[in-house]
């Protein structure tokens, strides 16, 4: 019985460690829970040689975020709540609380620490626009502890 019950144990302890964190305190976290992340538009510049317009649609599950992560280099980002609210924090700052229709800028080099849903019982989604260097492939790098 006893072996049962530790692999029991073993099983729900990190479910439970991964549920706990604080991020409207700036907690980082590493890891992703019920986030739903899909480009949705791109698009070249025509008179901007080089340049892409590009849009990401973030879809979060109550209680859902994303890891602490950066973007490309050469990313200006433009987002926009589309339905409930989502918490960010960017550089070390505050983290704040957008709801929906508010929006919000990240610059080139940014250090994005917190991206969450604020709610734990309804959905958020997010549409992010970004205007990045066309070869840039990966517009997200998760950070690492």
């Amino acid at each position: 019985m006893k072996p049962i019950l530790y692999a029991m144990m073993a099983l729900v302890l990190p479910v439970t460690v991964a549920s706990a964190h604080d991020l409207t305190k700036g907690e980082l976290v590493y890891e992703s829970k019920g986030a739903k992340v899909t480009e949705v538009y791109a698009h070249a510049l025509p008179d901007v040689p080089g340049k892409s317009v590009k849009g990401v649609l973030v879809e979060y599950e109550p209680g859902g975020y994303s890891p602490a992560h950066t973007h490309a280099k050469s990313a200006l980002i433009y987002a926009t709540v589309l339905e409930g609210a989502i918490l960010s924090g960017v550089n070390g700052g505050e983290v704040k609380t957008f709801t929906k229709g508010m929006n919000f800028t990240e610059l080139p080099g940014d250090r994005h620490d917190v991206s969450a849903n604020a709610s734990k019982t309804k959905p958020a989604k997010l549409l992010a626009v970004f205007v990045v260097d066309t070869a840039d492939a990966a517009l997200t790098t998760p950070r690492k502890p």
